[in-house]
């Protein structure tokens, strides 16, 4: 695959954490999002929780398109997802779409992040 499909990738990649982490959960304009991280943390601090995990997710979404230490990168992608996922089954089952698809698209998703990080040039961080 060329470097400009990798990048194109990569750049998809970020689009979904920073479309989750900005619009969905800093926005609210998907509010099904506050009530599953309420139904694991509770409603007093699922504004304040929602608005962390948006957060960091943009800033996940960021350090994609950076390029800098994609394996490094891929590997907190995949703990983010793992811890996420197991979150929502057990404690939001009844909030969410379509559990198993959302687990397929997420095993889909991390292939992608995975491949472009193995498969893409590298960037060491500014010392």
């Amino acid at each position: 695959m060329s470097a400009t499909a990798i990048t194109l990738l990569r750049i998809a990649v970020a689009a979904v954490w920073l479309v989750f982490g900005v619009v969905f959960k800093l926005l609210d304009v998907v509010p099904r999002h506050r009530l599953i991280v309420a139904s694991i943390v509770g409603e007093a601090a699922a504004g304040p929780v929602t608005l962390a995990v948006g957060a960091a997710e943009t800033l996940l979404g960021l350090w994609v398109l950076s390029g800098i230490r994609p394996r490094t990168c891929a590997a907190v992608q995949t703990l983010a997802i793992a811890a996420m996922n197991t979150l929502e089954l057990r404690s939001a089952r009844g909030l969410l779409l379509a559990p198993v698809g959302m687990v397929c698209a997420n095993v889909a998703f991390l292939a992608v992040v995975w491949y472009c990080a193995l498969k893409g040039p590298a960037r060491a961080a500014a010392s």
